[in-house]
């Protein structure tokens, strides 16, 4: 079963995810950001696998350029393996020089229910708006252990024009 919530007026991504808190049933729940593309592995089934060895919450993660972590979520890592490390912190679009590392958060996330309690209470921030980067980053700071997939797969990034026409490109060489 589908359900569909509307977010009225674009408030950020915590105002999204908190407005499905009454259809939130389990300890965790997953979020796929539809304009973070992952194509050639199952990044989800990725996770879920982390997810249950570390019973840990989970953010799928690629290092990108050093000049383009102004546009995305940054992760601070610590306890670095092969294709995951445990995540020390989060800054929501940092300038490169504050930048703690080239680990960028891509739009997937197994996220415990408690991370409703933080949103609630979320004031906005950058841009105006509540970004689940803050409720993360208040539920690390709380105690609650977080951990970055290195995902297998292969990243398209909608999020530009330059980027949405890309993977138009990339998609059709697939289906040919």
């Amino acid at each position: 079963m589908i359900k569909f919530v509307y977010q009225n007026k674009p408030k950020g991504t915590g105002h999204a995810i908190f407005l499905c808190k009454n259809y939130i049933k389990a300890s965790h729940f997953l979020i796929l950001f539809p304009d973070d593309l992952i194509i050639k592995k199952n990044c989800t089934k990725e996770m879920i696998a982390l997810h249950k060895k570390t019973k840990s919450s989970i953010i799928a993660t690629k290092t990108v350029n050093k000049k383009d972590v102004s546009r995305y979520g940054i992760l601070s890592i610590k306890n670095k393996k092969k294709n995951y490390f445990q995540i020390k912190d989060v800054i929501e679009k940092p300038i490169q020089k504050y930048a703690p590392s080239n680990y960028a958060i891509i739009g997937r996330y197994i996220l415990p229910k408690t991370i409703m309690r933080k949103l609630k209470n979320l004031k906005p921030g950058l841009g105006g708006e509540i970004h689940i980067t803050d409720a993360i980053k208040k539920s690390i700071q709380g105690g609650d252990e977080f951990y970055g997939n290195i995902f297998k797969g292969k990243y398209l990034d909608c999020g530009t024009l330059n980027g949405y026409i890309n993977s138009g490109i990339q998609i059709s060489k697939k289906v040919k």
